[in-house]
């Protein structure tokens, strides 16, 4: 090492030390040893946060964990109990079922029996135990008190059910009696001549309950002869007959059912109980919902959170 290159280092390396030594002094707050006016210039370019006095550290006004990405709301709840009602009312719905295939075995049981005689006076509370009971009776018909419930739908043609008292002349009373249906085109009795029979007659029906008002049907109007389901209680008040409601019925036959609409003879009702049974198809519907709305909750709660599971939300402060 020559004597020249060591000297230019000793320079080099007390220019540096004179330099770190000035920064330390201003940093410090102290003069610097050569020149005494080095803090006046360099304080003006060397600023600190902590110097404001609003200044507000981490220190002093935290952040707020959050956690993101599973949070789950009220909706949760709601689809919980979706499953859980569904499934619930598929197990009434076998319970129904059960009811209801029970109910029609002891309709059909009913019907399989010999037509019983109608006694000339029924208790109408006991006429549930004979709901369906294949009956017959024998008097005259009241055309004069005919009364039309409608509209009613045979086959898809628009039309009436034809309501005649009974006159049971050996008994002296009076029973309703649905003789079946008639198209809209012969409401007349005019021209229905044939469907009118004045001789006495043996009427072979089914003994039935009352009728249930359905809540969209309107109220019958009978001031002006304009009836839209059978009210037995109101109809056996209007025409002085008891509260006994016989539906007529008649074997299955196409031909003679087109001969009696023609000439306006009522086709009867047959033999048979007409009660719906849907319950099963209500059973899988239910079950199918609880079973798909499960599925769908437990996708939801076990669904993995998207993007960063925790997140800092900084103070509004800051």
């Amino acid at each position: 090492m020559t004597s020249a290159y060591a000297s230019t280092l000793l320079t080099r390396t007390f220019r540096r030390s004179n330099h770190l030594a000035s920064r330390t002094f201003l940093r410090n707050g102290l003069q610097c040893p050569k020149c005494g006016q080095g803090l006046a210039v360099q304080t003006r370019s060397i600023h600190s946060p902590a110097d404001d006095p609003s200044f507000t550290s981490i220190v002093d006004n935290p952040p707020n964990l959050v956690r993101s990405g599973r949070k789950h709301g009220p909706g949760l709840i709601i689809l919980a109990l979706i499953p859980l009602t569904a499934f619930a009312l598929g197990t009434w719905q076998v319970q129904r079922l059960d009811w209801k295939t029970k109910l029609i075995a002891k309709l059909e049981d009913r019907l399989v029996r010999s037509p019983l005689p109608l006694p000339p006076n029924i208790n109408p509370e006991a006429i549930a135990e004979f709901d369906y009971r294949r009956v017959f009776a024998t008097g005259h018909f009241r055309h004069d008190q005919e009364m039309l419930i409608g509209p009613r739908l045979h086959d898809g043609n628009n039309g009436y059910m034809v309501i005649t008292p009974l006159e049971r002349g050996d008994e002296g009373t009076t029973i309703l009696v649905n003789r079946g249906w008639i198209p809209k085109s012969l409401k007349r009795q005019a021209d229905r001549k044939e469907g009118l029979p004045t001789e006495e007659v043996t009427v072979e029906g089914l003994l039935r309950e009352p009728w249930k008002k359905n809540m969209f049907t309107p109220d019958n109007k009978p001031e002006l002869g304009e009836f839209y389901f059978p009210d037995v209680e109101q109809m056996a008040k209007l025409t002085g007959s008891q509260p006994v409601w016989i539906e007529e019925t008649m074997e299955p036959d196409l031909l003679k059912a087109y001969d009696r609409e023609a000439k306006g003879i009522p086709i009867g009702r047959a033999a048979e109980v007409n009660l719906r049974n849907n319950h099963a198809q209500y059973i899988f519907t239910w079950y199918a919902l609880a079973a798909a709305t499960s599925v769908m909750l437990w996708m939801v709660v076990k669904k993995p959170p998207t993007g960063v599971a925790r997140r800092v939300r900084q103070n509004k402060e800051w």
